[in-house]
C-alpha cells in the first residue's frame, strides 16, 4: 500500500507565508530556549489567521491520517498547528468512523502537541467533542500523565462540555490538577474554572471555591475569580492568604 504524501498545497502555502522576523518573535514568545517548556521547537513564522485560511478548505475533504501524519510529526511548529486545525475543521463534518480515526490520531500523537497554543486551539474541538457522549475517564488518565501537554489537554478538553452546559468533569479534573507544579497548568485550570462559572453556573463555582480556594495556586485562583465582584475576590484571596500564612 502506498502511503500518500502530505498535502503538498499546505506545505507550499506555509512556506510562501513564512516570515523570518515573525519566526524569531514566536520562538521567544513560546519559550523555545534551553530549559524552557518549548525548548527545541522551530518556527517558520506564519501567523494563526493565515494558517487557518490555508487549512479551512480541508474541512470538505476526508482526513486521511497517513497523509497528514508527517506534518503532525514535523519539527516545524506551523506544520503541526496546520494539521491540528485541519482536524478541528473536519471533525464536525466527519462521520462517526472518521471522527474516531481523528480522535485516535490525536491521542496517539500527543508528543507532537507540545505547546500551549497547539493544545488550546485543538483539543476542545477534537477530544472534547468526541468524548461528549462517551466515557470520559481517559481525561483522568491524561490529567495524571507525566506530560505537561497531556495534563493541559485533559482540562482544556472540558471546555467543550462547558460550552454545552456541563461542568462536572471540569471540577473533577481541576481537583486532580490542584497541586500541579507547572504555571501553564495553573493558568489552564483557573481559566477553565472561570469559564465554568461564567458560562454555566456561578453558584457551582462559588461552592467549589468555598471548599478549595485556600489550596489553589495563586495564579489559578486569580484566573478563576476574575469575573467575580470585588468583595468576593477579596474574600477568596483572603482564604488563600490565611492558609499560606498559618
Amino acid at each position: 500500500m502506498t502511503v500518500p504524501d502530505p498535502p503538498a498545497e499546505v506545505v507550499d502555502a506555509l512556506h510562501t507565508a513564512a516570515d523570518p522576523q515573525t519566526a524569531a518573535f514566536l520562538a521567544g514568545y513560546f519559550k523555545t530556549g534551553p530549559g524552557e517548556y518549548g525548548f527545541g521547537d522551530r518556527f517558520s513564522g506564519v501567523k494563526v489567521p493565515v494558517i487557518r485560511s490555508i487549512v479551512k478548505p480541508y474541512a470538505r475533504v476526508p482526513f486521511h491520517v497517513d497523509a497528514w501524519l508527517p506534518l503532525l510529526r514535523s519539527e516545524i511548529h506551523e506544520h503541526r498547528l496546520a494539521t491540528l486545525l485541519a482536524m478541528t475543521y473536519r471533525f464536525p463534518r466527519a462521520d462517526p468512523r472518521e471522527q474516531t480515526r481523528i480522535y485516535r490520531c490525536y491521542l496517539d500523537n500527543t508528543d507532537s502537541i507540545n505547546n500551549w497554543d497547539l493544545v488550546d486551539l485543538s483539543c476542545r474541538a477534537v477530544v472534547g467533542a468526541y468524548l461528549f457522549d462517551r466515557d470520559r475517564t481517559v481525561l483522568d488518565r491524561l490529567a495524571r500523565s507525566e506530560s505537561l501537554w497531556e495534563r493541559r489537554i485533559a482540562i482544556i478538553s472540558t471546555h467543550e462540555f462547558i460550552r454545552r452546559g456541563e461542568t462536572e468533569d471540569t471540577y473533577r479534573i481541576a481537583l486532580i490538577l490542584i497541586h500541579d507544579s507547572h504555571d501553564l497548568i495553573h493558568k489552564a485550570v483557573g481559566w477553565s474554572l472561570r469559564e465554568a462559572g461564567k458560562r454555566v453556573s456561578r453558584a457551582e463555582l462559588l461552592e467549589f471555591l468555598d471548599h478549595h480556594a485556600a489550596e489553589l495556586p495563586r495564579t489559578t485562583l486569580r484566573y478563576a475569580i476574575e469575573h467575580l465582584a470585588p468583595d468576593q475576590r477579596r474574600h477568596y484571596r483572603g482564604l488563600r492568604s490565611a492558609r499560606t500564612t498559618s
